[in-house]
């Protein structure tokens, strides 16, 4: 019979040989970075992250899931990045809100994070090299586009090169022990949107008083005797406030998909999406016509929104998702009849998909 102490044993065998392995890696991964310093080709390659994804998804036999492997070669990858060079992210701040969060999820913990208070810090930080790349938030399930981040593609040069997906999961936090002692309730607009049902029906006579950030609603609540915020409980605990009540969000697939916005390209992998905006001429069937390319070549769209363009009254610029990447023989048929047709016309990036959660 095999005793407790036999299989630990080998348990602290097998951690030597990861060890081992793992440190080997990070010597491949020092050669790695002296090639790419020397061809100034970029770090972070979201092509070759993705890449490494599905193969070790389509490796792994159990009894590990997917989501453990990869969020363990999340931070496998992120100290390899730390290694090759050490890497800013900026990100819309402070700590802990879900863009933070996102932000690690998608670059690990070895990286060095730079907390914004606005999305137009985040895009000014990147373009202006003080942070490597940014994350910003560009849409949510529930309350639709984020406006200030596809205003900021207007007049930005930078390129998306990877996106992310997280499931939003809001909490009452307070630092009371009872909802009913609660007057005053703090956080985001869109979360307040987000979480409207639960509010009309458990808080209806409690004043909501929008904050910049879903931490910085936290940290006032802290201090605040009768009151609350919504946010993350990863805020809490820096907080030191009370979960009063989990999940408190009205719709169950609650997801906010983020952008990573940067100066380099992502190259093509079997899985891309490319981002475009672009402004129409003034004619009868113009949006018919510039989007009948994509049809033609049966290339799906998996998004448009319309902004104005804040210079000329009733102008707009529109955005676009599609699959593919822009280098796809079909997609590149298609952008380029657009742009004939177009006022103007903009490619944002072609990245890797991600996996919608």
């Amino acid at each position: 019979m095999i005793d407790l102490k036999s299989l630990r044993i080998a348990i602290d065998s097998i951690d030597s040989k990861i060890l081992k392995l793992l440190n080997e890696r990070a010597k491949i991964t020092l050669k790695i970075g002296s090639i790419k310093s020397k061809s100034k080709e970029s770090i972070y390659v979201p092509n070759r992250e993705s890449e490494v994804y599905k193969r070790l998804v389509e490796n792994n036999k159990g009894p590990l899931s997917n989501e453990s492997i990869q969020a363990i070669y999340r931070e496998v990858m992120s100290s390899a990045l730390s290694l090759e060079k050490p890497l800013t992210i900026a990100y819309l701040g402070p700590e802990f809100t879900f863009t933070h969060l996102a932000s690690m999820k998608k670059f690990g913990s070895s990286v060095d994070y730079s907390s914004c208070n606005t999305i137009t810090s985040v895009f000014d930080e990147v373009e202006k090299g003080r942070a490597d790349y940014g994350v910003v938030p560009i849409e949510n399930s529930v309350e639709g586009a984020v406006n200030h981040t596809l205003d900021m593609f207007i007049d930005s040069d930078l390129k998306i090169c990877s996106e992310i997906y997280l499931e939003i999961s809001h909490s009452l936090l307070s630092k009371e022990s009872d909802k009913e002692r609660i007057r005053k309730v703090y956080s985001k607009d869109q979360v307040f949107g987000q979480c409207r049902l639960w509010l009309e029906e458990h808080l209806p006579n409690v004043m909501l008083i929008e904050a910049a950030s879903t931490a910085k609603a936290a940290e006032v609540a802290s201090k605040e005797k009768g009151a609350a915020c919504i946010a993350s409980e990863l805020a809490a605990k820096k907080y030191h406030l009370k979960a009063l009540r989990r999940s408190i969000e009205d719709s169950a697939h609650n997801v906010t998909r983020f952008l990573v916005i940067g100066r380099t390209e992502a190259k093509p992998t079997k899985k891309d999406k490319t981002s475009i905006m672009f402004s129409l001429k003034d004619r009868v069937g113009a949006l018919h016509d510039i989007l009948a390319p994509f049809k033609r070549h049966g290339i799906n769209m998996t998004k448009i929104e319309s902004r104005p363009s804040k210079v000329k009254a009733w102008k707009y610029y529109f955005f676009v998702d599609m699959e593919g990447h822009y280098l796809n023989t079909k997609v590149l048929k298609a952008l380029g009849t657009l742009k004939k047709s177009a006022a103007y016309f903009k490619i944002l990036g072609s990245y890797p998909a991600a996996d919608v959660v």
